[in-house]
């Protein structure tokens, strides 16, 4: 099942993503625990689809390589205040991959950017982390979780980046490394894999 069809069913996406973490686990293995909330809130049924489900709920990000897998865009987060991958809620029926692409021409402007091949082949995305969000009261969210389903995604270093800056301060080519601290999962997968720069 892929959640891009046209009308949308939040069990059939809450199996979807169930059947997303099974594989994924398997794949690089991920220890059960790193997933445990999600899939709590799968087994009671919630509705993780939706922006406005506590205590968490999924989100797609993409982390924009050049075609060398050296250097990495980032953007400078707005309402956390730190240097991230491109990201945001997911939008159903969107597929996830397209929604991880969508948050990345959002957010940098940037053309020409392309989900990289290996996902196609694999069905699989390049990590799943879910972390905290803060409480922001001006919006009636409280602290919850982000259950972000992640992507790599190919960019020519010379194309123009116009980033939305009601969204994030900026963007800008950064060294690969700076990933360790950011998304230390995500960069190990990409290099096992070969998709990163060593």
């Amino acid at each position: 099942m892929d959640a891009s069809s046209v009308s949308f069913d939040a069990a059939a996406f809450r199996e979807h993503i169930k059947t997303i973490l099974d594989r994924h686990a398997s794949a690089f293995d991920v220890p059960e625990e790193r997933h445990a909330l999600l899939c709590r809130q799968i087994a009671n049924g919630d509705d993780i689809h939706s922006r406005r489900t506590f205590p968490g709920h999924v989100t797609t990000s993409a982390f924009i390589l050049d075609a060398k897998g050296g250097k990495i865009l980032l953007i400078h987060h707005r309402s956390l205040g730190r240097w991230l991958q491109p990201g945001g809620h997911y939008e159903a029926p969107e597929d996830l991959a397209a929604s991880a692409l969508r948050e990345a021409v959002e957010e940098t402007g940037m053309e020409g950017l392309a989900i990289d091949p290996w996902h196609r082949a694999s069905g699989l995305p390049i990590d799943i982390d879910s972390h905290r969000i803060p409480a922001r009261p001006e919006r009636g969210e409280p602290e919850h979780w982000h259950h972000d389903i992640r992507y790599v995604v190919r960019a020519r270093e010379s194309a123009a980046l116009r980033p939305d800056l009601r969204e994030v301060h900026g963007a800008a080519w950064r060294e690969l490394r700076e990933l360790e601290a950011i998304a230390p999962h995500a960069l190990r997968n990409m290099r096992r894999l070969g998709l990163a720069a060593p």
